[in-house]
């Protein structure tokens, strides 16, 4: 027994070791890892050169410009990263001229902070690339702040070396990427293929009997909140680069195709055929749960694996032979029916599902068989329609000057507390970087109160240990030599880390900066205790304008996104009377509104995340806003099912029952939806019609799958009232007769 014991315990622990070690390694592979080492070249080279050249001040500025057009080089397509460096460099010059110029008079420099921290702060209006560049903006700005009394030759000369760093690091960039132009598309596959993976062995916990139900609906909504975030990174690289969509070479092909059966694969994950309540109920007894979890768990398993040899640019081979798997659950299920004597119908389709799960597996790692023949399908969708066209112009800018934008407010506050900022960096005298304040608050400041709140903790924490441990490093280290190799891994570790791990990464930036300025030969020891007290006074004012200054809660705009999910699961699930009714859906109107619920879904799952983690006055009906989220992800994983059903079912299996009871369905969800406001005049949302044809009869069928069908529309008939009773509790008022009689 104690030796069996020892066995398990060895056996988990090389597994785990295993585990850990393919993550480490895939890190060194992902793109976070190449973009910390493509910043950091292209950070260190001007510094280095102009060091041996005798002027390492010059080199320090041009380094200062290769990082901000750096930090600004977000993966996506090659013509939005090319057009996003130019306008970065076009506002790091306007930045630096502007701030240089006011830098001679306290006042007027107030007023270019204040001026400078609001324009660039509206860029957010544009998307996350366009807010990325505006953060350099006063990313630089800030940097600048402490210029001093310069001469308009000085000015102009420093603009001009942070004007060659720009024009270096696009360069620099530009150029790796016609080296391997399908890489950084290859790694946010992998990406997305490895956060599919979690989210199906979260799945998995369902057929635990031992795990928290509640608890494993929240876990599951927030990893959908983290793939739907990928999915749409991958769409952007692949489906707006005409080079990749056009392409007739394997890579260009092999991506999308690897993709869009991630995607189907991801929906087939999603489809539940029975109440996981019920299931547990009725079958947690009898063991069989258990193998399906085990066998979830590989698939699981499975796509981690194929994510990393996607991502190390390997020929993927398969882990797990499956048919065993599936054989000891089909044994499981005839031992439950002959035994127990109870339906098993449900069991059923769940390991149609399963088998369904690793069929996709299989055909995924087909196309990198060499003997499969065939397997370049032609696609059917418009790639094209799946990504969002949006044209920077003048008029969005303006229709978010109002008190009601969530980023007007955010830029409000941002360009104030700035403001107050360097008020106060003048009045206290903490020493020569008091732009660290600034600093401060533009990394901290976000424009909802839980993302500020978490940013300010991470910085704060990350801060303090990054400093203890430099200063450590500092004291038992003195050869320049290794100073310098730690540096570098530190540069490396800092901007490797910052998109994913922000505590992490503040952790190596300190002492990243702590060596730095040791070989300018300053008072390291003096500089961690200035950057901790600037630190602790940025975070303070940055934590408490969310309080004062025009704040931002989410309760208060979170029933336009709830609108905007049940609207979105509305035209999902009418499809499937379409398909009843024989009308043609296509691939593509199909896929597209499936990624419309996943989109409102994740959209829904992040405010309801952020909302938890504002203060508790502030937290309207978070009880039932958490209980809204959970009926619309059920909704939208049994619609996945019933579509699935009613597409592979015999006509004959179809009934006026099932008719009555979507129309119904849809009736009730579409008066939910006008319980809430529209969010604007021009809003499209129409309840949909649809004729059945002349051929068809609705008798009842009396057959299992007609059956099946009928309990999985009646259940789904339950969520929807369920979902209308919460949404009346939120909006205070039950549906009118005037909206009943619609």
């Amino acid at each position: 027994m104690v030796i069996t014991i020892l066995l398990c315990t060895f056996v988990t622990t090389i597994r785990l070791y295993m585990k850990r070690t393919q993550e480490i390694r895939n890190f060194f592979y992902s793109q976070y890892f190449a973009d910390g080492l493509r910043i950091t070249f292209g950070t260190i080279v001007p510094a280095l050169v102009f060091s041996w050249l005798g002027n390492l001040q010059v080199g320090i500025t041009i380094s200062l410009g290769a990082m901000a057009v750096g930090l600004s080089d977000t993966p996506g397509p090659a013509i939005h990263r090319r057009n996003g460096m130019l306008a970065c460099t076009a506002v790091v010059l306007i930045s630096a001229l502007v701030t240089h110029m006011a830098s001679s008079e306290p006042v007027l420099l107030t007023l270019a902070i204040i001026g400078l921290s609001f324009f660039f702060s509206m860029f957010a209006v544009y998307g996350a690339r366009a807010s990325s560049v505006g953060t350099m903006g006063i990313l630089i700005m800030v940097l600048n702040t402490d210029a001093g009394d310069q001469s308009a030759t000085d000015a102009l000369a420093n603009t001009l070396c942070i004007f060659i760093g720009c024009v270096w690091y696009m360069l620099l960039s530009l150029s790796l990427h016609q080296v391997r132009p399908y890489r950084q598309a290859q790694q946010e596959l992998a990406e997305s293929i490895s956060n599919v993976a979690d989210y199906i062995r979260i799945k998995a916990k369902f057929y635990d009997i031992r795990s928290d139900f509640e608890q494993n609906y929240r876990d599951l909504i927030a990893q959908q909140v983290v793939v739907s975030e990928h999915q749409d990174n991958v769409r952007d690289q692949l489906f707006r680069s005409k080079r990749i969509i056009k392409d007739t070479t394997k890579i260009g092909r092999l991506l999308i195709l690897i993709f869009t059966d991630i995607i189907d694969l991801f929906e087939q994950s999603m489809a539940t055929h029975y109440d996981y309540e019920a299931i547990r109920q009725q079958f947690g007894h009898t063991g069989v749960l258990q193998q399906f979890n085990v066998t979830i768990r590989r698939i699981a398993n499975e796509l981690d694996h194929l994510s990393y040899q996607i991502n190390a640019n390997k020929r993927p081979k398969p882990l797990y032979h499956f048919q065993n798997d599936l054989d000891r659950i089909r044994h499981a299920i005839d031992q439950t029916e002959r035994e127990h004597r109870i339906n098993t119908l449900p069991l059923k389709k769940i390991l149609i599902n399963v088998r369904n799960l690793i069929q996709r597996l299989h055909h995924l790692y087909s196309y990198y068989d060499r003997t499969a023949k065939n397997t370049f399908r032609k696609e059917e969708t418009d790639l094209s329609r799946f990504v969002a066209h949006k044209a920077i112009d003048l008029k969005q800018l303006r229709e978010n000057l109002t008190l009601k934008s969530t980023l007007f407010r955010h830029a409000v506050r941002m360009a104030a507390v700035m403001g107050m900022g360097y008020l106060l960096s003048l009045s206290i005298n903490v020493g020569a970087h008091s732009y660290w304040i600034l600093l401060t608050i533009m990394v901290i400041l976000k424009p909802g109160f839980s993302l500020t709140k978490q940013r300010n903790f991470q910085r704060l924490i990350g801060t303090i240990i990054g400093g203890i441990g430099g200063a450590l490093l500092l004291i038992l280290v003195h050869d320049e030599t290794s100073l310098f190799i730690l540096l570098l891994l530190f540069m490396v570790a800092t901007y490797s880390l910052i998109r994913i791990n922000y505590i992490v990464s503040v952790m190596f930036m300190t002492p990243y900066v702590l060596i730095m300025f040791s070989f300018l030969e300053m008072n390291t020891l003096a500089i961690l205790q200035e950057r901790i007290i600037d630190t602790l006074i940025g975070s303070g004012l940055a934590f408490f304008s969310n309080y004062v200054i025009l704040p931002n809660w989410e309760s208060s705009q979170v029933h336009q996104t709830m609108r905007k999910l049940l609207v979105a699961n509305y035209r999902y699930f009418a499809q499937a009377l379409s398909l009843i009714a024989g009308q043609p859906v296509s691939v593509t109107d199909y896929k597209l509104a499936r990624k419309e619920v996943y989109i409102t879904t994740a959209n829904m799952g992040s405010a309801f995340q952020r909302m938890i983690t504002e203060p508790k006055s502030k937290q309207k009906d978070a009880r039932e806003v958490n209980k809204f989220v959970i009926f619309n992800h059920i909704l939208s994983s049994y619609s996945v099912t019933l579509l699935n059903n009613v597409r592979s079912a015999a006509n004959a299996s179809l009934t006026a029952e099932h008719v009555r009871l979507i129309r119904k369905t849809l009736y009730l969800l579409a008066q939910t939806i006008r319980l809430f406001e529209p969010e604007d005049e021009h809003d499209d949302f129409q309840e949909i019609e649809v004729d059945m044809p002349p051929g068809f009869d609705g008798k009842s069928v009396d057959s299992e799958e007609s059956r099946l069908i009928t309990d999985q529309l009646n259940f789904l008939y339950r969520i929807v009232t369920d979902l209308n009773k919460t949404c009346e509790h939120l909006v205070k008022r039950p549906l009118s007769e005037k909206d009943t009689l619609r």
